[in-house]
């Protein structure tokens, strides 16, 4: 316990604690994202299909980086914890949106999310050290980054437009 409140003092972390993280903020996601669907409009349904599968990756992704050799190896190596890493840490609490969210406050969740992946997994992918974590945290970053983007013109449409 001591050795995490000082590591908190002192902005380390361990790669296992980020790698343990990160895959719950992406199960997180997956799981808010499935009980999103039938919950959501139609419009939005495919998106909401289509995030939960993306998270889904994630997962993947991360739980075979947490098998990985090369990963193993690190898993104690301490890194600087980015500054982002409170808003990410904070998105592992699943949030409630009700039972029949609109799609302005869905979309706007969802591009929040998305931003503070996309920042965590950039800062993570200048600290981590080459290799295949440093590989998955830029391929991330990117994936955010796109989905960011997709899911700012889709609020677009539909909040100032009026619909897609």
């Amino acid at each position: 316990m001591r050795e995490v409140h000082s590591n908190r003092l002192t902005g380390l972390t361990t790669v296992k604690q980020i790698l343990d993280t990160a895959t719950q903020f992406e199960i997180v996601a997956r799981d808010f994202y499935t009980a999103l669907i039938p919950k959501v409009s139609k419009n939005l349904r495919y998106l909401a299909e289509e995030l939960a599968e993306e998270e889904q990756g994630h997962v993947d992704l991360f739980q075979k980086l947490a098998n990985d050799p090369t990963v193993i190896g690190l898993m104690e190596e301490k890194i600087a914890r980015p500054v982002s890493d409170g808003r990410f840490t904070d998105g592992v609490q699943k949030p409630d949106l009700g039972d029949n969210p609109d799609d302005q406050t869905v979309l706007q969740f969802a591009v929040m999310r998305e931003t503070d992946a996309m920042e965590q997994y950039s800062a993570l992918a200048k600290m981590a050290p080459e290799g295949p974590l440093r590989t998955a945290f830029e391929f991330l970053a990117n994936e955010e980054a796109e989905h960011k983007q997709e899911l700012e013109k889709l609020y677009y449409e539909i909040v100032h437009s009026g619909g897609v």
